[in-house]
């Protein structure tokens, strides 16, 4: 078992249309800069979503701190690190 508290990685979120950082505690807490900057966002961000959303013909929402991204993160580094098959690295 790895001694360690917390792990940090970045990934492109297609909700959002832009990259996120990922931080995973241990004990399996999860933080996502995507959800501090497009849960609730200002009337900057939200235009911008909205243009950006228009010229990829969806609507770019922030789905939450549960959505699959940011889950099968977690889940993948945790069954790597139980000696399972995750894909950690590779998200």
């Amino acid at each position: 078992m790895t001694d360690w508290v917390i792990t940090v990685t970045t990934i492109y979120c297609d909700a959002v249309d832009d990259e996120v950082t990922l931080i995973v505690y241990r004990d399996g807490m999860l933080k996502c800069t995507g959800y501090q900057k497009y849960s609730k966002p200002d009337k900057e961000t939200a235009s911008a979503l909205k243009i950006k959303g228009k010229q990829l013909g969806k609507q770019l929402r922030c789905e939450g701190l549960e959505c699959y991204r940011v889950t099968q993160y977690r889940d993948n580094l945790f069954a790597k690190e139980a000696g399972g098959k995750g894909n950690a690295d590779r998200e």
